[in-house]
């Protein structure tokens, strides 16, 4: 016997040391990254929320505050030497300790979200200002040990998960490069001893605003701590989404494919499907899922894709001067961006003291209003044949969001799901009539129309199809406020 557990145990080691090292999936190649398959999870998001919230929401003044409050001539450096004194004895550093947030509540904030209808929300996890929203071993500059000391991103990771939605964090970091005036030694930005908060020297220069090429990029250090937070955010959080601002370009490519390896692979062990998005140019096309930032396609795509907007026509951040966007115009832009195969990511602005502002509220609120009663063309539906019709134009481009005029009425968009046809009139016709001219007589895409009703009230509609289009008598009373939705069997 003893012989025989003997030989029982070499065969066993010998199998066991013969095994070969389990291989990921994905490597840190554009080549290997192209494999990614968008979830079908992914597909059927329509709507998320996030928002800018940190020490730069302290000023409440200007967006940006943080980097213009240190450039000569500036009318926010002027406004901040006036406020709070010269940039030696108090500078960005010493907005932390007034970033208290004594009035957050993660649980609070994520039904706020669910009941707007989100789907999938989160946190800027680090902005471009370098104080990380997270229980950091990488920084002392984090929100658990300084300002509100609560680790932000797991509050809310917790409290958005347990309303259902999935989970996102977004990461700005790769700005930090040049945020801060380091080379400038009449500044705190230049004392060394707060480097883990503005980030290493650079000389004058070095990078500056809207330029599409910098004149230095970042080392391989600088390059190894972007990464090393993402890891920790991955291994701590577990996301459901990554989201990046754009300027990933002037992170070494190496490290932005050892990232969206990393997280894939993850993900694999997790168990669960991811999804990463990008700015143009940042990841190779197909690796991850396009951005845009407040802007639209004017046509539909073949791929999902996603904006980013913010509720604040001038900031990402909260502001006293907020000048908000309507309720009409944020439901107008999300069902037209479903129509063409996108995604909307709202961006919120809650107060330093973590109030959500009573604007921002009411907006949602009736945002999750409509979406409750008109939710069926949006959620899990797919783009049609085309995507609407209407005078609307609009202006693509990078920023290009408030070149874009108000909808009408003739401005139909549509989706589809289960069979169903969805046409949703951006707004309420005057004579009460609407005539879909793609759905006119010999058109290629539908001519049985069994019945037409409207998502709110419970009567079907008369309806006559003609050589001018499908002319839809609307009822006598609006069941909402905003764009409203034919159901075309």
């Amino acid at each position: 016997m003893k012989h025989l557990s003997l030989l029982l145990s070499f065969i066993f080691l010998t199998s066991a040391c013969s095994e070969k090292p389990h291989k990921e999936k994905y490597e840190a190649n554009w080549e290997s990254l192209k494999q990614y398959t968008v979830p079908e999870w992914w597909k059927d998001m329509k709507f998320g929320i996030y928002f800018h919230w940190g020490p730069y929401s302290v000023p409440a003044y200007k967006e940006w505050y943080s980097h213009w409050m240190y450039e000569d001539g500036n009318k926010i450096r002027e406004y901040h030497e006036k406020t709070y004194g010269n940039l030696k004895d108090f500078g960005y550093k010493d907005f932390i300790p007034m970033f208290t947030a004594e009035k957050f509540n993660a649980d609070e904030w994520a039904k706020l979200f669910k009941d707007a209808g989100a789907q999938f929300a989160g946190p800027v996890a680090e902005h471009s200002d370098g104080f990380a929203m997270w229980d950091s071993e990488l920084t002392e500059w984090n929100s658990a040990k300084m300002g509100p000391k609560k680790d932000i991103v797991k509050l809310m990771a917790d409290a958005v998960r347990k309303q259902g939605m999935k989970y996102i964090i977004t990461y700005h970091r790769h700005w930090l490069y040049a945020w801060y005036p380091t080379w400038d030694k009449s500044t705190d930005a230049g004392d060394p001893k707060y480097a883990g908060l503005y980030g290493p020297y650079v000389p004058k220069g070095s990078f500056k605003m809207g330029e599409k090429v910098p004149t230095a990029y970042p080392d391989d250090k600088f390059n190894q701590e972007w990464l090393d937070r993402l890891n920790e955010l991955m291994d701590k959080y577990e996301p459901d989404i990554i989201w990046f601002d754009n300027k990933m370009n002037i992170i070494g490519e190496k490290y932005r494919m050892l990232f969206l390896a990393n997280f894939y692979n993850n993900a694999e062990k997790w168990g669960k499907e991811v999804v990463c998005t990008y700015k143009a140019k940042d990841m190779a096309e197909g690796s991850a899922v396009l951005d845009l930032e407040r802007s639209r396609m004017s046509e539909m795509k073949p791929f999902p894709w996603l904006t980013d907007d913010s509720i604040d026509w001038d900031s990402w951040c909260y502001i006293d001067a907020a000048r908000y966007k309507t309720t009409n115009r944020l439901i107008d832009f999300l069902v037209d961006v479903v129509s063409k195969n996108g995604a909307v990511l709202l961006n919120i602005n809650p107060k330093a003291n973590g109030e959500i502002p009573s604007e921002t509220k009411e907006r949602l609120l009736q945002m999750g209003q409509w979406l409750k009663l008109n939710g069926e063309a949006i959620y899990g539906t797919r783009t049609w044949n085309v995507y609407g019709e209407g005078p609307q134009k609009i202006v693509e481009g990078h920023l290009s969001e408030f070149k874009n005029s108000e909808a009408v009425a003739q401005d139909i968009r549509f989706t589809q799901k289960n069979g169903q046809l969805y046409a949703i009139a951006l707004d309420w016709p005057e004579d009460g009539k609407l005539t879909i001219k793609t759905l006119k007589k010999g058109n290629p895409y539908i001519n049985n129309f069994e019945s037409v009703s409207m998502l709110g009230c419970n009567d079907n509609l008369e309806f006559n199809q003609s050589d001018e289009g499908l002319v839809v008598t609307f009822p006598t009373e609006k069941p909402c406020d905003y764009a409203f939705v034919l159901k075309i069997n």
